[in-house]
């Protein structure tokens, strides 16, 4: 007489899965899923339902292996083909992630709304940005809560608005140019000044005018729409704008590795190119004082003005903009061409003093 071997067949443990939920019908249902693999089936970039499903089968409890029952599925979805109520709990379920996973989540999404707030505003009364650990610490005084279902441009822009209640913020001006046929930039200027957008510059060369203004985003959509129906063109130079936009990452990369380079050089011959470059840059800088004010531009690390849109550029890359720049971030006064020589050349000395000094 034969014996058959008693094998426990109620249970199928499944515990390194992603489980998608979905409650509907007063019933529970849950499906196995790998890793990683539910938003990519989400966001259309998977499509291989067999690489998101470990199994085309429907759980009421996907921990302890418990099957879902065909009369529930056909009292909730109308069908008991496991397939198809896998795809309708794929598309409409609630995807369950880990205690500590899901705080790893929303503390990086928070991190992220925090910089895309940083990123869009300034303080009104110093004219800087808030650092990140400043917008953390307002975004805690307020008690935000991240939605993680929610992206984070729309909370931060939530975020911004409720800042404004309480504290003195607001939302970094954008940069745009406006090109228009030359009898229709009247009422473009008018609408400009009745924004209170400032007007960076002009260019009235040929008979299409532009100018170029920094405007409060809230009426990005009004000037778009006026542009667009005076069959103008609008430009988006740049999306946040703050007080030293003018200065770039770049900058300060250029500004260390020619610090170095000047230390390592003797003080003569690099004293003698810098006051060269300084002195065509002062000159080029009192030519375009000269002009007129349409095509001036002025740049407000140096307090000065420095011609037009081409010499306005080659003066970021200037060692009087990237002096000043650096006196900037230590809170001190912009220096003119001269002084900004002299203030480099005692520097040089001092240098050369530390380097013989025993």
């Amino acid at each position: 007489m034969s014996k058959t071997l008693l094998q426990p067949i109620g249970q199928k443990r499944l515990t390194n899965v992603a489980v998608v939920r979905l409650k509907k019908h007063g019933n529970r249902f849950e499906i196995a899923c790998y890793k990683n693999k539910v938003l990519s089936w989400r966001s259309r970039v998977e499509k291989d339902l067999d690489e998101v499903l470990q199994s085309h089968t429907v759980y009421t409890n996907v921990s302890k292996g418990v099957l879902a029952k065909s009369k529930d599925l056909v009292a909730a979805f109308g069908t008991d083909d496991q397939t198809k109520v896998c795809l309708e709990i794929l598309e409409k379920g609630e995807l369950q992630v880990a205690g500590k996973e899901r705080d790893s989540q929303l503390s990086s999404q928070y991190r992220d709304i925090a910089t895309i707030v940083m990123q869009k505003t300034y303080n009104p009364e110093t004219q800087r940005p808030y650092t990140i650990s400043m917008i953390e610490r307002l975004m805690h005084d307020i008690h935000f809560a991240v939605e993680p279902n929610s992206s984070s441009k729309k909370q931060a822009l939530e975020v911004i608005r409720e800042l404004q209640k309480h504290y003195p913020i607001k939302r970094s001006p954008m940069r745009l140019r406006l090109t228009v046929p030359e009898q229709n930039m009247p009422s473009v200027m008018e609408k400009i000044n009745g924004w209170n957008s400032t007007i960076v510059s002009r260019d009235e060369s040929g008979s299409q005018l532009s100018v170029i203004c920094e405007l409060e985003p809230s009426f990005f959509r009004d000037c778009d729409a006026l542009v667009r129906s005076l069959q103008g063109r609008l430009d988006i130079l740049a999306v946040n704008v703050h007080l030293d936009s003018d200065t770039h990452v770049d900058h300060y990369d250029d500004l260390e590795d020619e610090s170095s380079s000047v230390q390592k050089d003797s003080a003569g011959p690099a004293t003698t190119q810098l006051s060269e470059k300084l002195q065509k840059q002062t000159i080029s800088s009192k030519e375009g004082s000269s002009e007129g004010e349409v095509k001036q531009q002025k740049c407000s690390t140096c307090n000065a003005f420095v011609g037009d849109a081409k010499e306005y550029r080659e003066h970021f890359k200037s060692d009087w903009h990237k002096h000043n720049l650096r006196r900037k971030t230590r809170q001190l006064p912009p220096l003119t061409a001269e002084e900004c020589m002299g203030d480099i050349e005692l520097g040089d000395s001092k240098a050369d003093l530390k380097n013989y000094s025993f």
